[in-house]
């Protein structure tokens, strides 16, 4: 397959692939009642089998802060239910299925192991999986909290870069479900809302593109272009003012002073659907445009990804690889993901560490919302979170006068 010839996993960077038996919690321990520090590891999620991908997409489509689609209950069921078939295949050439799920059980094992460690104070911590559209489902991470006995918890997105459709929404759903299981007043809640310039997160990606740089020989690498690559928004999305291309260029650029990086360097952005305008320029585009000049070598890097997933292993490694290959593009190689890389391990648990030592209810940018912002629930708190966050304005005003 020619996926096997544009990536080459350092041993860093791999466990064997396995359905984890839990989504949350220490698999080696059993959790102590009343006790602890629950951190919900936010994503979209993806289908672990074929059976899943189908459905995955109908909750996917019929997302409003995600997609939004005229008609939207009509349209994202029919664009979900003609993608399916083509989507079915796409995992099947993965594995039959996403690895997200694997990998992210097997960060938040690793993060709560060292975070036991860094901060006996707000251990044991346990970590909970929340997807958006796949299971485990915010309610599931709600109701294994409760059941541990579970009080104080951590909503951790688990995108580096703040964006409404991305993190936001993820807190959004993770709120609703509060709601949906009766467990308003269960947590005290904390947000960990972006982290894509945190020192451990950029040094991990710094290290993969040097990993990524050494598939070349030695003699080539100066000729290497390395183009870092993006999840795509919707242009209504940007336009209201999301945050979200300011902070991938932020993170691109402290990866590159981290890397000290001689070779040249450009931004796209992928995984645009549906029949709406997309931030550009797309990555397939720029393969396009820079075999189309000559250029032969090409790094891409994930620099949106934490995990692999659809689209680093079919997406990047597959549907482009062939294109660029087709193009004459016979060095295009990707950089691989941090994954279960030990210094992003070390990262994610410095970053709940920081966080529960600062005892911020979150980052100063959090309830910010876009200048053009349309969702009413946009940038909410919950019950037993919001008399923190108003204490804390109270303390700053009182202080300021």
């Amino acid at each position: 397959m020619l996926a096997s010839t544009i990536r080459r996993m350092t041993p860093s960077d791999i466990l064997p692939f396995r359905r984890p038996s839990s989504a949350h919690g220490h698999a080696h321990e059993q959790p102590r009642s009343g006790n602890g520090t629950g951190i919900v590891m936010m994503n979209l999620g993806g289908p672990a089998t074929l059976d899943e991908v189908e459905p995955f997409l109908l909750r996917l489509f019929a997302d409003k802060e995600i997609i939004q689609l005229p008609w939207q209950s009509v349209l994202g069921k029919f664009i979900a239910t003609r993608r399916a078939p083509k989507v079915r295949k796409l995992y099947a050439g993965i594995g039959g299925g996403s690895p997200i799920l694997t990998w992210t059980t097997a960060q938040g094992e690793a993060m709560c192991t060292r975070l036991d460690e860094l901060s006996p104070d707000t251990a044991p911590h346990k970590f909970y999986v929340s997807f958006r559209y796949a299971p485990p489902f915010a309610d599931d991470a709600l109701q294994a909290m409760k059941a541990d006995g579970i009080t104080r918890a951590v909503a951790f997105t688990q995108y580096p870069q703040w964006s409404c459709s991305t993190t936001g929404s993820s807190l959004n759903d993770l709120w609703r479900a509060l709601d949906r299981t009766g467990l308003q007043d269960a947590f005290t809640w904390s947000i960990i809302d972006r982290w894509g310039e945190h020192e451990g997160f950029v040094h991990a990606m710094a290290s993969a593109i040097d990993n990524g740089l050494e598939q070349y020989p030695e003699r080539e690498r100066d000729d290497v272009l390395v183009l870092f690559s993006a999840h795509s928004l919707p242009l209504k999305v940007i336009d209201r003012g999301d945050a979200y291309p300011s902070e991938i260029a932020a993170s691109v650029s402290r990866v590159v002073q981290a890397a000290e990086l001689r070779n040249p360097h450009m931004l796209s952005f992928q995984s645009s659907v549906g029949p709406v305008r997309w931030l550009g320029p797309s990555t397939e585009t720029m393969i396009k445009q820079l075999a189309a000049r000559g250029q032969k070598n090409v790094l891409v890097v994930p620099i949106a990804f934490t995990s692999d997933h659809i689209e680093t292993l079919s997406e990047i490694d597959i549907e482009y690889g062939e294109l660029a290959h087709s193009l004459g593009m016979t060095g295009f190689r990707r950089a691989p993901s941090l994954n279960a890389r030990a210094e992003f391990l070390d990262a994610l648990a410095d970053i709940v560490n920081r966080h529960l030592a600062s005892g911020r209810p979150h980052s100063s940018q959090y309830k910010q919302n876009c200048p053009g912002c349309t969702n009413a629930a946009c940038r909410g708190l919950p019950s037993r979170m919001a008399q923190t966050a108003a204490c804390e304005v109270s303390a700053e005003s009182a202080a300021r006068h």
